[in-house]
């Protein structure tokens, strides 16, 4: 083993178009391509260490560079880093991994050969084989890179450690992944339950895509979107866990240090780029890129209280957004607010589109729950591209799990009829009837909400399933959505979430 102290160049620090970057002095195993050159013993392994600290404020991404020679039929790398006790409210030492290969780093880089973030701290790739969350590969010989994403670093600073091994030998074959189909079984145009946010061992998550889809048909889901973060290798992961009854779609949870946004339903084998920030003027074109492989674009967890969490990239190129996340929290209640508030442009007419709400588990492991909450899309198929194009018109409600069922419509003095997502074409002064028919919410309550605020509210029965009406007009409401509450539990909120439409509009325009 040989050890390498941490050095930076002069034009070390790059501002690349995207996040600051850090790209440290080259580990080279300069004997081990002797050794190579000389035809090494199969299995042999060369290591090397690098050591080294980061002050606080350092870049979003450091880079270490590692002259790999050829003849390597496995990289393998183990990291660490110091936590130092901080005072309280201060944030103390975070750090991510991953790795590019020979290709390079540059965004959107064909280099990119897996991430990792926090959830581990050692990986490999080979051509057979590759830690999950790492694309399989041959260890091409070049300049590679492992990257380090300190996170937050404490103000005594982050020391930290890397260790690259090589093994040489044959490279092996890569296998050829087998993706889940575009398509399932389904029951023609119906509501199709499922949840587009879901974590497996292939990035934080510990349930593995056989729990995932066990979790998924015990809840009722017709659909589950793959979603690690940044990184598509659990797309090729599915194998024999969908069916006729369940859907897997492939996307990505791209997590970029100001905000979180679901690429749903790209093409299989489909990476998305993650590494700016909202300052550099980079997203639009990776949104663009999402719809390019066949995806929608939808901002996650938008006022979520974590470290980046937070959304800061506008809504201009989303196709909707996810308004409930988890169990339901003053977070959600927050977004479901600024949700509402944009429905208010579209409904008088000076804007051409809305944002449809979405809402999904954001499930990791146990004791998350797969389908709280789950959307509800009115598709023509159970098929990625029919629940995308459910979503996109807004023809989606969200519920707590299946056990919920409601329906939704508004209706004119003259047969005229509109539901979720839909606009009832009616003049101003028109009577509307609103109607929502709600089953398993015992115990709760509904609200009818316009552009005005809540302007209806009724208890559910000790059954909890009944027929709420509610008439008003176009003139008086430019639109209508319906929630069903849990009782509130104290202080100025209203009670949790049980379930939630999308707006019925009203107005002739």
């Amino acid at each position: 083993m040989r050890d390498h102290q941490a050095r930076t160049s002069r034009r070390s620090v790059l501002a690349t178009g995207a996040a600051a970057a850090l790209t440290l002095s080259t580990v080279s195993f300069a004997d081990a391509a002797e050794a190579g050159a000389a035809g090494a013993e199969e299995g042999a392994t060369r290591t090397r260490t690098v050591r080294g600290r980061l002050a606080a404020g350092a870049a979003d991404f450091v880079y270490v560079p590692v002259e790999v020679p050829p003849g390597v039929r496995q990289l393998a790398v183990s990291y660490s880093y110091d936590r130092p006790e901080v005072p309280a409210g201060t944030q103390g030492n975070a750090c991510d991994v991953g790795l590019f290969d020979e290709r390079g780093t540059a965004l959107g880089s064909a280099g990119f050969r897996g991430w990792s973030g926090g959830a581990r701290t050692e990986f490999f790739v080979r051509a057979d084989e590759a830690t999950p969350g790492y694309v399989a590969g041959p260890v091409g010989a070049g300049t590679w890179h492992v990257v380090l994403g300190p996170y937050t670093v404490a103000p005594q600073g982050m020391a930290y450690e890397v260790t690259v091994a090589l093994t040489f030998g044959e490279a092996g074959r890569t296998p050829r992944p087998v993706y889940p189909p575009r398509r399932a079984r389904g029951r023609g145009r119906a509501w199709y339950r499922g949840d587009n946010h879901l974590h497996t061992v292939h990035s934080d998550g510990k349930y593995t895509p056989a729990d995932i889809a066990a979790l998924a048909r015990r809840a009722g889901l017709d659909f589950v979107t793959s979603s690690d973060h940044n990184t598509h290798t659990a797309h090729g992961a599915w194998q024999g866990l969908w069916g006729e009854d369940l859907l897997v779609i492939t996307g990505e949870e791209i997590t970029t240090r100001n905000g979180h946004v679901l690429a749903m339903g790209v093409e299989p084998g489909t990476w998305i780029d993650w590494r700016y920030r909202a300052r550099d003027n980079a997203f639009g074109r990776y949104a663009q890129q999402v719809r390019r492989a066949g995806g929608l674009v939808i901002p996650a967890h938008p006022h979520a209280t974590c470290v980046g969490c937070n959304w800061k990239f506008g809504f201009n190129e989303a196709d909707a957004v996810e308004v409930w996340n988890g169990p339901f929290t003053p977070d959600d209640e927050v977004t479901v607010a600024e949700w509402d508030n944009t429905l208010v442009a579209y409904a008088q007419g000076r804007r051409g589109g809305w944002l449809p709400g979405v809402g999904h588990s954001d499930a990791h492991r146990d004791p998350d729950v797969v389908g709280l909450p789950q959307t509800v899309v009115l598709a023509e198929d159970l098929s990625v591209p029919a629940i995308q194009d459910g979503i996109r018109a807004g023809r989606v409600w969200i519920a707590e799990s299946a056990a919920v069922d409601l329906a939704f419509s508004a209706s004119g003095e003259h047969g005229e009829h509109a539901g979720i997502g839909e606009r009832l074409r009616v003049a101003d002064g028109t009577g509307v009837a609103l109607s929502l028919r709600v089953a398993g919410a015992a115990g709760c309550s509904v609200r009818f909400v316009t552009d005005q605020g809540v302007r209806h509210e009724q208890a559910l029965p000790d059954s909890g399933e009944a027929t709420v009406v509610w008439r008003t007009t176009p003139g008086n409401a430019a639109y209508v959505r319906a929630e069903v509450r849990h009782p509130a539990a104290g202080g100025p909120l209203p009670g949790a979430m049980a379930a939630m439409t999308n707006p019925v509009f009203l107005g002739e325009w």
